[in-house]
């Protein structure tokens, strides 16, 4: 082999080499490309992703890294700078799959694109309940809720006392941002009373010479006492028959709410000694407020109350959850010692 020859193999070689060089170069690149990019990075510790208002880059980054929502982070946060993830950051609560990769999840924090919540409540007694819980569900702390709810010149603004401003929230399931405000969340919680109240039902309360929110006082009292839906009706047909005659309710759910005592089983004589505008056997008429979130069932059973002449219940003896209604006292005694003398045998005493 000449020398010519040998400088055109040496040459090739060189080519090969410099190809090899950058091929290795390029799938090295494309290697780093796709893992920051396209390779799945995403746990299975986590189903949310949370990004509280507020907060920063490194917040994302330390959330990241302490809840193990990545596998690796420093591919995430090279995604992250070169997305521009720090000027498009947006709070809120991101639904998680394992499995995904980077680039998508910063697409869906930077357009905002988040997992609603489900709120659904019920039977929740006290507004500090109703806070704690939605502070369980929603980023606000359960003080953001209880400083509205407590302030009597807002609600006052929306037709409601401190007392009863807690009739305002009809119990349902509804979907709501996680970041959304304390107060945007109250407004939405009024809209949606608003629609409830429609026409017929404003009517039908009229005729009973009741209010929207006496209804529902009365109707959290009917939820205190039914266990079953079907005796609703009975139960708001005769305690609409004592306000009608001036008759003390004398419901015990109140007196149990008004000792704030939720364990008790049995309402003693000492127990209907407290004083409190809640204690029906003590005050005439309706408390100020609902003992519970009273719920739609028991505020159409008011609304669609049974027409009876019923003015004294008792829970039946054989603890079935339901009741001996009478129209007189002297069959209401007969019944109440029945109870009485079940509960004895039982040993409860309070």
């Amino acid at each position: 082999m000449n020398d010519e020859n040998k400088k055109v193999t040496g040459k090739q070689k060189a080519v090969i080499i410099t190809l090899l060089v950058l091929f290795l170069i390029g799938l090295i690149f494309a290697m780093r490309f796709y893992k920051t990019y396209f390779a799945g990075n995403i746990t299975a510790d986590q189903k949310y992703f949370y990004i509280k208002t507020g907060a920063k880059l490194d917040d994302v980054f330390q959330e990241l890294e302490s809840k193990h929502i990545v596998e690796d982070l420093g591919s995430f946060e090279e995604a992250a700078a070169k997305m521009d993830l720090s000027t498009k950051l947006k709070p809120g609560r991101y639904k998680l799959s394992r499995g995904m990769n980077n680039r998508t999840l910063i697409n869906k924090v930077k357009a905002g694109n988040q997992e609603p919540v489900n709120l659904k409540y019920q039977n929740l007694r006290r507004k500090e309940d109703f806070a704690g819980y939605l502070s369980k569900e929603l980023e606000p702390d359960s003080s953001s809720f209880i400083k509205i709810l407590d302030s009597a010149s807002l609600v006052e603004q929306y037709g409601f006392t401190k007392e009863n401003i807690y009739t305002m929230f009809i119990p349902n399931t509804y979907q709501m941002y996680w970041n959304t405000p304390a107060m945007d969340f109250f407004k939405k919680m009024n809209s949606e009373y608003l629609k409830f109240w429609t026409p017929d039902r404003k009517k039908k309360a009229q005729a009973l010479n009741l209010t929207p929110i006496q209804v529902s006082i009365l109707a959290s009292i009917v939820d205190g006492e039914a266990i079953y839906d079907k005796e609703m009706p009975i139960i708001a047909g005769l305690y609409l028959n004592r306000l009608s005659k001036g008759i003390r309710l004398q419901a015990d759910p109140t007196v149990i709410f008004a000792n704030n005592d939720f364990t008790v089983k049995r309402v003693t004589f000492a127990l209907l000694q407290v004083d409190s505008k809640y204690n029906t056997y003590k005050y005439e008429g309706l408390p100020p407020g609902p003992i519970m979130m009273p719920s739609i069932k028991a505020i159409d059973a008011v609304l669609n109350k049974d027409n009876n002449n019923y003015l004294y219940m008792c829970a039946k003896e054989d603890f079935s959850g339901y009741h001996n209604f009478a129209e007189t006292k002297a069959q209401h005694e007969i019944n109440a010692r029945k109870y009485r003398q079940a509960l004895n045998d039982r040993k409860i005493y309070r």
